[in-house]
């Protein structure tokens, strides 16, 4: 019994037999690695994302180091004096200035006056000396007080342009041609009255005209500007010189006219 199971009873694996044990085995594995990769939602997300998001940027450069303060030297100036008492210089100067000192005149002994004067006095001076001479003299007017400083009559300052309202400088006119009434409002029967702001020149022409924004209609403004650019006003006066005028300027439009 012992000898048959142990003896060898001959070759009993073939080649193919071999191969296809190898090919079924790659195929195992393959299908074990594609398994994954097909059925990726089955994946831990934690585990995809970690393998999906991009490492940290790097940290950014640290500052740079701060520039050095400037080094400022004091210049320490020796003390003369300490607590009172004069101090022995430390360096020797390399210039000493010389100090000279003028001679006073000898003294005089039992002579009075004045140094340089004249002998015995009286020459080019005043006879009996000072108090002689505040006794002596004669007292003299005072002088008369200068007169006060004439006052300059200012001449009042005359502006430049002012300010009338339209119904007073409607009174100036002296020259006001009529407007010519558009045909195309006309047959639409438009109507209304078209404002302006005006500056009037110092000669009574109009030196800029400008319609109120909303005042007027479109059809009626080019006709009303063309009449009021031609009104001529009388100068007016402020202090005896002509000035501008600012004001607002009404042209009316009526069918009936």
């Amino acid at each position: 019994m012992f000898e048959q199971t142990f003896v060898d009873s001959g070759k009993t694996k073939k080649t193919w037999t071999v191969m296809t044990a190898f090919a079924g085995q790659i195929a195992f594995v393959v299908v074990l690695i594609l398994i994954p990769m097909v059925f990726y939602e089955g994946l831990p997300s934690a585990t995809l994302q970690a393998f999906l998001t991009a490492p940290p940027p790097p940290p950014p450069p640290p500052p740079p180091p701060p520039a050095a303060a400037p080094v400022r030297v004091m210049k320490v100036i020796p003390r003369q004096f300490d607590a009172g008492k004069l101090m022995a210089p430390k360096v020797i100067p390399k210039d000493i200035a010389n100090i000279k000192e003028e001679e006073l005149p000898p003294p005089t002994s039992g002579v009075s006056g004045v140094v340089g004067g004249v002998p015995g006095g009286v020459a080019g001076g005043t006879p009996g000396g000072v108090l002689g001479g505040i006794i002596g003299s004669v007292p003299s007017a005072a002088p008369p007080p200068p007169p006060p400083p004439a006052k300059k009559e200012e001449k009042p300052v005359t502006p430049q342009r002012i300010k009338i309202g339209g119904a007073v400088q409607q009174a100036m006119l002296i020259n006001q041609p009529k407007p010519v009434y558009p045909p195309l409002a006309k047959q639409a029967r438009i109507s209304g009255i078209v404002e302006f702001t005006a500056i009037i020149g110092k000669d009574g022409r109009i030196k800029e005209l400008a319609q109120v924004p909303g005042k007027g209609h479109p059809l009626l403004v080019g006709a009303a500007m063309e009449a009021v650019k031609q009104w001529v006003y009388r100068p007016t006066m402020l202090n005896g010189e002509p000035v501008e005028v600012q004001t607002t300027i009404d042209v009316n439009f009526t069918l009936q006219q």
